[in-house]
């Protein structure tokens, strides 16, 4: 199914007084593949920038090196998008038959380009996300490897508690499971830790989730109005497949990714530096839009 969204993304720091703004990491243009085509793009920065510089990251995002004008009391940066978006079928793609059941093992081809993704960011000293993790391994039979993946999902949608958390930062695994709460970012890296220890090679996914109140008025995903997170892990023979654990959606047309990373500190929307008193900072606000046309 092709679906087409209007997007826009704007984020606001606001300073008491004028303060002098360093360089900064913008991260906002769609990743585009064979399911999410960009159709039209444009950013607009206050104040005007001195230089902007269009690259590719080391995961192959589109990044805007961004030097803007200072002294100044405001720092906003306006994005928006037009995409095509067909959509990824998770549950349909069939997987290699050795890859049907946990555990599975990669390709050595693949465990070399994947190794980073295999590679779990926490210490677990205790055991105690390896034992949160196993829960998920049936005991009574075999276990299907997109099935243990759909169990997990579903699990943290509906055990856990989402809280919006509008400081920077991410909670560690282990926050996360005695919390019993967390933001999108949260529940992802949670899930991708978790997955990494069972064998899976797993990545953080930073993007846009479609708010379908903007076209009906009903809010219906946790995560609307601003960026989103998810996981992407790597099943052989289906490729990169999306699990939203704070939403239990996986594949569909309502993920729009950006950026992807090991960890969700490499994949921030805007990152940079300035340069004044600790009061000068007066807030930041961030709104996201995606609208279906």
């Amino acid at each position: 199914m092709l679906v087409l969204f209007d997007i826009t993304h704007t984020t606001h720091y606001r300073y008491h007084q004028p303060v002098q703004l360093g360089e900064h990491r913008v991260m906002f243009r769609p990743r585009g593949s064979h399911d999410l085509r960009v159709l039209a793009t444009d950013m607009q920065v206050t104040p005007e920038p001195l230089d902007i510089r269009l690259i590719q990251d080391v995961y192959s995002n589109s990044v805007a090196l961004v030097q803007p004008q200072s002294p100044a009391s405001e720092l906003k940066v306006e994005c928006s998008f037009s995409v095509e978006h067909t959509g990824t079928r998770a549950l349909d793609l069939p997987l290699n038959p050795q890859a049907l059941q946990h555990p599975f093992a990669y390709s050595d081809e693949d465990r070399i380009a994947l190794q980073h993704y295999l590679l779990p960011y926490y210490d677990d000293p205790t055991g105690e996300l390896n034992a949160w993790a196993r829960q998920f391994i049936r005991s009574d039979g075999p276990t299907g490897t997109r099935e243990l993946l759909v169990d997990m999902t579903q699990s943290i949608r509906n055990s856990m508690l989402y809280l919006a958390r509008f400081g920077e930062g991410v909670q560690t695994p282990y926050e996360t499971i005695r919390f019993q709460s967390g933001t999108c970012r949260d529940f992802a890296t949670l899930m991708i830790e978790a997955v990494r220890l069972l064998g899976y090679a797993a990545r953080f996914v930073s993007g846009y989730l479609y708010t379908p109140w903007l076209d009906t008025g009903n809010a219906t995903y946790a995560g609307a109005g601003a960026t989103h997170a998810w996981v992407q892990v790597y099943l052989p023979g289906a490729g990169w497949i999306p699990f939203d654990p704070t939403n239990n959606l996986i594949g569909g047309t309502d993920l729009i990714r950006v950026g992807v990373a090991r960890h969700a500190s490499l994949a921030s929307p805007v990152s940079g530096s300035w340069h004044g008193f600790p009061g000068d900072f007066a807030g930041m606000f961030v709104d996201v839009q995606v609208r279906r046309i």
